[in-house]
């Protein structure tokens, strides 16, 4: 097995500590005027993370929203942390009509053509509010089909939470897609322990995310529902990241200056290890 990074394929044991779901660059008409699009500013936020003893990020920014492969591989080679980009779309509403026009005949093979021949490890899909509509359906197909084929994992965004085991009926029952191929994220949003529970038993892996403005209410709720997981005999299924979508957010090192020594003072130096270090690098492996 391995781990595809911007700079070429790494064994997963040297992903050493892992953020599972950040953005390092990211331009969206849904956030106007929040665009993270400054290298100086990524470079800094990789070199502060990689001196608190981070290895490497998964950044989720999929397809047409500026993930700037270039960059990504010129941070990577500067700081010394491995990358994993990712192909894949977004919902609809973050791309214009007419692009989405376009490549939706061929979406299956521009995401295999970029986990083959471009920068990606990984596929980012995107479910909707309680519901997974006609663009989802026809993105995750295709995000099937790709992942069928390399054997790249699938990251989910799931809208405030919400959706996973529609998400899992359709990848993993009707699509055939393996259960450890498939990252659930934002469940933090929605802290439903059944839920959670439910995912966990099918085998897929979830990830937890914060803070952020858009679900502070819940930001109280993380280490109840990790803990629940943990209680449950899951820990091994479980990541977590840091989301950053926003020039204002607290950024990439928050998650290891402040959320990684709580999860070990709550949840014991093996829980941490096992969210931080070991889960990532089979949830990031290319199994081919």
């Amino acid at each position: 097995m391995r781990v595809r990074t911007v700079l070429g394929d790494v064994d997963p044991a040297e992903l050493g500590v892992c953020d599972a779901h950040d953005h390092l660059f990211l331009r969206t008409p849904r956030l106007p005027g929040q665009e993270l699009d400054d290298p100086a500013r990524a470079a800094a936020h990789l070199r502060t993370f990689a001196d608190l003893g981070g290895r490497t990020i998964a950044h989720w920014t999929p397809y047409g929203l500026g993930r700037r492969e270039r960059d990504l591989a010129d941070l990577s080679a500067a700081t010394g942390v491995h990358i994993i980009a990712a192909t894949g779309l977004h919902q609809a509403v973050h791309y214009d009509p007419g692009v989405l026009a376009r490549i939706r005949p061929g979406l299956a093979a521009l995401f295999h053509r970029e986990l083959t021949d471009g920068p990606a490890g990984m596929i980012k899909v995107a479910g909707g509010f309680h519901r997974l509509d006609e663009h989802a359906r026809h993105t995750m197909t295709a995000a099937a089909e790709a992942s069928g084929a390399t054997g790249a994992p699938i990251g989910v965004h799931l809208e405030d939470g919400t959706a996973a085991l529609d998400v899992l009926d359709l990848l993993c029952g009707s699509l055939g897609v393996p259960p450890d191929r498939v990252i659930l994220s934002h469940l933090d949003r929605s802290p439903d322990p059944w839920i959670h529970r439910r995912a966990a038993e099918a085998g897929a892996y979830l990830c937890f995310e914060g803070p952020s403005r858009a679900h502070h209410a819940t930001d109280w709720h993380l280490f109840d529902s990790l803990a629940a997981l943990t209680e449950a005999g899951h820990t091994d299924r479980v990541l977590m990241g840091g989301d950053t979508t926003t020039p204002d957010a607290p950024g990439i090192p928050h998650l290891l200056r402040v959320l990684r020594p709580r999860v070990e003072a709550q949840l014991g130096r093996d829980a941490a290890t096992a969210i931080f270090e070991t889960n990532p690098a089979r949830a990031f492996a290319i199994q081919r």
